[in-house]
């Protein structure tokens, strides 16, 4: 049998999975993979489940169903001031996954360089290996995630086809500053270069911080996509509807990569989400404010049983020093050992390094949980700790 492709060979299964499969095993609270563990919210289900019934059932047109691509431009207008043409500037994808893949394969040439954070999302490389691109690693260091402008700079160069910046930044609860933002964008206008930016997280920031999309800066409306997230906005992480904005050049070619991906996305799906997405402002603050309520809660269990948190400014997770409890080994050896022995499971930091240098010392916490879960799971590390 022949083999198949050798850059996707090269990645074994996820770590989330791993954890996962351990934690079922041992049956151990998991607070390893990001999604709620609620059903979201009423009404946008109500409206999912009517359209099912209601409307068309067959294939909505591929770009996606006019109502929800209305209501992304809306959405731009309304939260960042953008003025957005639905027509010819927003797409719908089967997820913000699939948006990401549509980008890699429909502007990376063979050898083309692409400038990634690090700690990133576990499907960029792949994907953008496998399209071809080489990609350019910064990284951002625990606890504080400061930008490194050194390294960053020195990531751009000739080759370089875009930035792919993921802001909120999973897995380290980073939001990136208005001028961090702009260094960034004068290095896309300086290379004459482009922007990707993974922005799920939008809603989800905490202490009064305010999201601010790159392609909102002077000189960015033209050369960033920014993609977004029914699945993050609306806890329903299973029903994967993304949806982008960008420019009709770029758009254009992005969508040239997505017909021949998923083409369509369910359409009783992508009208609930218009839905919610007109929703009034209490829903989105409500967000913000239950998601920072949770992570106050497992920030300050975890600093009370001795568990130092690297800062958190927003997505689902929380980042934590299992040094300030004493231990020694690696994040993995960790997030093995309480999951036998505690009875929790969480992630290993190092997992979303590809780069040499990445500390070993810090493991991610999942908040997006019921409270109960929270305070259970603090509860069976604290009994853990003061065991030593």
């Amino acid at each position: 049998m022949k083999d198949g492709n050798g850059i996707l060979a090269e990645y074994g299964v996820t770590v989330f999975e791993i954890m996962s499969r351990l934690a079922m095993e041992h049956g151990s609270i998991n607070l390893g993979q990001g999604f709620p563990d609620d059903n979201g919210p009423d009404d946008v289900r109500a409206v999912a489940a009517a359209a099912l019934e209601d409307q068309p059932n067959q294939y909505p047109p591929m770009l996606g169903v006019p109502d929800l691509r209305q209501a992304v431009a809306a959405h731009g207008k309304r939260f960042y001031g953008l003025d957005v043409d639905w027509q010819t500037e927003t797409m719908v994808t089967s997820g913000a996954t699939e948006s990401l893949a549509a980008c890699f394969l429909a502007l990376i040439e063979p050898g083309d360089e692409v400038v990634c954070f690090e700690p990133l999302y576990d499907c960029y490389l792949p994907m953008i290996r496998r399209a071809g691109g080489i990609p350019k690693l910064v990284r951002l260091d625990p606890p504080d995630w400061t930008l490194p402008e050194d390294r960053l700079r020195a990531a751009f160069g000739p080759k370089t086809k875009f930035i792919l910046l993921n802001n909120p930044l999973n897995p380290a609860a980073k939001a990136f500053s208005r001028a961090e933002l702009q260094i960034i964008a004068d290095l896309v206008l300086e290379h004459d270069t482009y922007a990707v930016c993974d922005e799920v997280y939008e809603h989800i920031l905490f202490d009064g911080l305010e999201h601010t999309p790159l392609i909102s800066l002077d000189g960015m409306r033209d050369r960033c996509i920014k993609i977004g997230s029914a699945g993050k906005t609306f806890s329903l992480t299973g029903w994967k509807v993304g949806y982008m904005t960008a420019c009709p050049a770029l758009l254009q070619r992005v969508a040239k990569a997505h017909q021949f991906l998923t083409f369509t996305t369910a359409p009783n799906l992508q009208r609930a989400v218009a839905f919610g997405l007109a929703k009034d402002d209490s829903y989105f603050t409500g967000l913000m404010a239950d998601m920072q309520a949770k992570r106050d809660r497992l920030r300050d269990g975890l600093t009370a049983i001795g568990v130092e948190p690297a800062l958190c400014q927003g997505t689902y997770f929380l980042n934590a020093d299992i040094r300030s409890v004493g231990f020694e080994g690696s994040d993995v050896d960790f997030c093995r050992e309480i999951t036998l022995n505690a009875g929790v499971t969480t992630v290993p930091v190092s997992a979303f390094y590809a780069s040499e240098g990445a500390r070993t010392n810090f493991v991610r916490f999942c908040f997006s949980k019921q409270d109960s879960i929270i305070d259970a799971a603090v509860a069976k590390l604290g009994d853990w700790v003061a065991k030593g």
